[in-house]
């Protein structure tokens, strides 16, 4: 099933009707937009979910290997942590065995949070399952993953 295209703005894109990169960003400028309205309140950036739910799920984490973990450099990295520090939900401690590291936890409050953004997560990924539909979910899962093997 084709999604809607608004008239006016069929002509400006018709070069890139067949290009999947293209239609494959708009996907996911569409998904965050989608999960950022979710999120109402939550003032949170909708990629500091990933990077929540791996530091929770992987606690002492270093900043290398979270970013292996994401695909984002270390440069966006450090921002995005800078930021989750700042907002309480990120504690940065030194590693003793590298001191050019730090080991990565959630904060109590980021551990709230976490819950919170897994309930809106769950809501949204149900949202997309309906359109990629049962039938199609591990094969566009399977696509999607070797998609982000090209970095």
């Amino acid at each position: 099933m084709e999604a809607p295209v608004p008239a006016e703005t069929r002509n400006w894109t018709r070069g890139l009707d067949d290009v999947i990169a293209y239609h494959l960003r708009r996907a996911q400028e569409a998904s965050f937009a989608a999960y950022a309205r979710s999120l109402g309140e939550i003032h949170i950036w909708p990629g500091w979910y990933a990077l929540l739910r791996i530091i929770h799920d992987n606690p002492g984490i270093n900043q290398t290997e979270l970013s292996a973990a994401t695909g984002r450099d270390k440069s966006t990295l450090t921002a995005s942590l800078r930021e989750l520090g700042k907002a309480g939900l990120v504690v940065r401690e030194r590693d003793e065995t590298d001191r050019r590291n730090f080991r990565l936890t959630l904060s109590e409050a980021g551990e709230t949070q976490l819950c919170d953004l897994d309930v809106k997560a769950r809501a949204h990924n149900d949202r997309i399952d309906e359109i990629v539909g049962p039938e199609n979910r591990d094969n566009f899962l399977a696509i999607l993953k070797k998609l982000s093997l090209l970095s």
